[in-house]
């Protein structure tokens, strides 16, 4: 049973980890951001996670459409719910941590524009999904739609905000991988910690989902 649940442990250890030194450990003193920074620990590592999360989905995706197999789908859906879920946790941490920072929840900043705007194009992807009936032509359209919401990420949140001004901590770079923006204290709990915490939490509860569904279909199959 410990053999088949030490991540499960560990990512439960691992945020609890993020929480306590988050909360109580020291971190730099930066303009403007002030103790808000530790906000790092939980808006950035759950975007971290969406990424994951997505890659996983557009994988099976692809997998489903050279195999036709259904399972492929289920694994693709959930895993592009889990996600969304996490990066809708992201944005709206973001949001918080811009009202504290910039003086509002919305400034309309390129990089709040880009992830809405990504996270808009992922919402229509399970709305396109419950538009159809069928469930072979469902899952064949969805797994393109999926790849192509994965293919959006890349201009939305990693390419265009970065090419102009913004507000967002990081300037022009990668927040959480300049030296000016965090310091080695931060790193100890946002990498070992934080990242893989959020994106094992992630992945556990989408196998929790997956196994639910393929229980639900089984039932109706009987």
């Amino acid at each position: 049973m410990i053999r088949q649940s030490w991540w499960k442990i560990l990512s439960v250890v691992m945020l609890v980890y993020t929480a306590i030194a988050g909360f109580l450990g020291e971190v730099p003193a930066k303009p403007i951001l002030n103790e808000t920074i530790r906000n790092l620990y939980f808006h950035v590592a759950m975007w971290f996670s969406m990424m994951v999360l997505f890659t996983v989905s557009v994988y099976y995706s692809i997998k489903y459409l050279r195999t036709n197999n259904h399972v492929y789908d289920i694994y693709a859906l959930e895993y592009a719910k889990g996600g969304i879920a996490f990066g809708t946790l992201g944005f709206l941490t973001g949001m918080i941590w811009a009202r504290w920072t910039w003086g509002a929840f919305w400034s309309s900043d390129p990089k709040q524009l880009g992830a809405a705007i990504a996270l808009l194009i992922y919402f229509a992807y399970l709305v396109l999904r419950n538009s159809m009936t069928d469930m072979d032509k469902r899952a064949r359209i969805g797994a393109v739609y999926n790849i192509f919401a994965f293919a959006m990420l890349m201009p939305t949140i990693w390419i265009i905000p970065r090419l102009v001004e913004s507000l967002h901590p990081g300037g022009m770079g990668n927040p959480a991988l300049d030296t000016h923006d965090i310091d080695s204290r931060m790193r100890l709990v946002f990498w070992p910690g934080a990242v893989p915490g959020w994106t094992l939490l992630g992945v556990w509860i989408t196998t929790l989902r997956i196994r639910l569904q393929l229980l639900a279909e089984k039932r109706m199959a009987q």
